[in-house]
């Protein structure tokens, strides 16, 4: 069999800990796992002969030619730990995926994890979509679980700011899950980005294969960004995942009175770094790590002065309004004046200040 065939076969045993498949490929390789027995199986892996058992006839089993077709299908590779396309920040990890299934470009850039509530606040829409925006113009990459919520607003705010994201599933690539993300999957792709699985492209969503997406999420980032969710948020377990290998942990600030700040809070407390501009989250990233920031693009001399953008350009000047002053001179109800003002700050015609406060830039 094709050294990438047993890692399919291995990679499609459903529930399994990575460690112990790892110990599988390492110690018998794909020759060995195709003529051992279960006894050999038993003893590479450390487990009893009978899950040994149990994990052979499942991989023995399955279809790896469908599985390969299935892939082609969608246009997707695979991508096995140990061979030179498997990302290395991952690599280096003890239970990270013996194959991830790729559909799009994953480039060695450096990434960050930007998550959060899957109902977040306009304050958290907001702030995810700035911090993901920001960086991905200065060459980061941003990682998340393409997760309604935070995660959808990073991606989306990634590719519009011209920069590159990459989603990881809790299911297979042929099943993406919420399925009004599938066309954001799709751009994100498209876009020069990656959408990955270690799931088998047919895999149903299930509750069980979040919580093992979130160590994707947080293993191929140098730093996990939190923004906004609830005291037993998933949020936190990808920050713990992102601890236990080391790497940074960040925390946007909310409003005391808000639920959605109970995680971020508990983790500001608890040692992690409050995100409050794209430096907090560039001065956490080893001073080894390469950016290569987007190539600049000309600003446009201005908005047309029709429209609620350049009413409200020709309101700012130099001192920065809030958001409510700004609502009560234009007569805009804070949903549509919050999108409004984030598209300004995609398009760089204001900049933001502390406390929802926003002034024009200089021409």
């Amino acid at each position: 069999m094709p050294p990438q065939e047993w890692a399919v076969r291995l990679n499609a045993i459903p529930f399994t800990r990575p460690e112990k498949v790892l110990a599988l490929w390492e110690g018998l390789g794909p020759e060995g796992l195709a003529s051992s027995g279960d006894a050999e199986w038993a003893a590479a892996s450390g487990l009893s002969p009978e899950v040994s058992s149990r994990w052979r006839r499942q991989a023995l089993a399955f279809d790896a030619e469908g599985e390969a077709r299935r892939s082609q299908a969608l246009g997707a590779r695979l991508l096995v730990r140990g061979e030179a396309d498997y990302p290395a920040l991952l690599a280096c990890l003890p239970d990270a995926p013996l194959a991830l299934y790729a559909l799009g470009r994953l480039e060695d850039a450096p990434g960050v994890a930007v998550i959060g509530a899957r109902a977040p606040t306009a304050y958290g829409r907001r702030a995810a979509r700035r911090l993901a925006a920001d960086l991905a113009r200065r060459g980061v990459v941003i990682v998340s679980g393409l997760a309604r919520g935070v995660d959808a607003e990073a991606h989306q705010a990634a590719l519009e700011a011209g920069g590159k994201t990459w989603a990881v599933l809790g299911s297979g690539l042929g099943d993406v899950y919420p399925p009004e993300n599938r066309d954001l999957a799709r751009r994100i792709a498209d876009g020069g980005g990656c959408v990955l699985s270690e799931y088998p492209c047919s895999t149903p969503p299930a509750p069980a294969l979040f919580p093992r997406r979130n160590r994707v999420v947080a293993g191929l980032s140098w730093a996990t960004v939190v923004v906004e969710g609830r005291a037993a948020s998933g949020a936190l377990l990808t920050a713990k995942n992102a601890l236990d290998y080391g790497r940074e942990v960040l925390a946007v600030p909310g409003p005391i009175d808000s639920p959605l700040s109970e995680a971020p809070h508990r983790l500001i407390r608890d040692g992690a770094r409050p995100a409050m501009s794209v430096s907090d989250v560039l001065s956490c990233l080893p001073s080894g790590v390469s950016l290569q920031p987007l190539a600049c693009v000309p600003r446009r001399a201005g908005p047309s002065a029709e429209g609620d953008e350049g009413r409200i350009l020709s309101i700012l000047g130099g001192e920065a309004l809030s958001l409510d002053e700004l609502g009560r001179m234009t007569g805009l109800d804070m949903g549509r004046l919050s999108l409004i003002m984030f598209g300004l700050e995609i398009k760089d015609l204001v900049t933001a200040a502390p406390g929802q406060r926003y002034g024009k830039k200089a021409s």
